[in-house]
């Protein structure tokens, strides 16, 4: 009985140190370049600055929507389904202030286009697969830069669900 109480104490302890153990074995070493061996540098302070000078090039600027796009499906005349879509705009990092001015008009002309993808049955049966995906992000950006100019690169669909009602 009392072996039965220290093993149900000790048993969750055990299982805690042998997760750590495994996790740092299967994390590794990082692994060290030869040049910054030879500099007697770390291979991670190398990578950082690979990383400035790509800073200097033009980094993207993203801006998630603070709210989810919501976008009905109708069948029949009636909602039968709702949408839900987050969405990011991506932008070179100067253009970020330009891009954030727009913000409401953006986000109308983004609803416009998901609007317009329903309609068409873009939101039917398999919507998640390639083909669906990339004809719905054409489409924003289409919106996107016809609002915004050039300046928006590029749409990120970062969440996308079906609610059916």
């Amino acid at each position: 009985m009392m072996l039965k109480k220290i093993l149900m104490l000790l048993l969750p302890v055990l299982a805690l140190i042998g997760g750590a153990v495994g996790g740092e074995i299967l994390k590794g070493k990082p692994e060290i370049d030869a040049s910054a061996q030879a500099s007697g540098e770390d291979g991670e302070d190398e990578a950082s600055r690979a990383g400035e000078g790509d800073h200097d090039k033009g980094e993207n600027a993203y801006f998630r929507f603070p709210t989810q796009f919501f976008v009905p499906i109708m069948q029949n005349g009636d909602t039968f389904a709702t949408m839900i879509v987050a969405l990011t705009l991506e932008m070179p990092k100067p253009s970020e202030e330009k891009v954030l001015a727009n913000e409401h008009r953006l986000r109308d002309a983004l609803l416009r286009a998901l609007m317009i993808h329903a309609n068409t049955g873009g939101f039917s049966g398999n919507y998640t697969s390639d083909q669906q995906m990339d004809r719905l992000r054409a489409s924003l950006l289409k919106a996107a830069t016809d609002t915004a100019g050039p300046d928006v690169t590029g749409i990120l669909v970062e969440d996308i669900a079906r609610q059916l009602q």
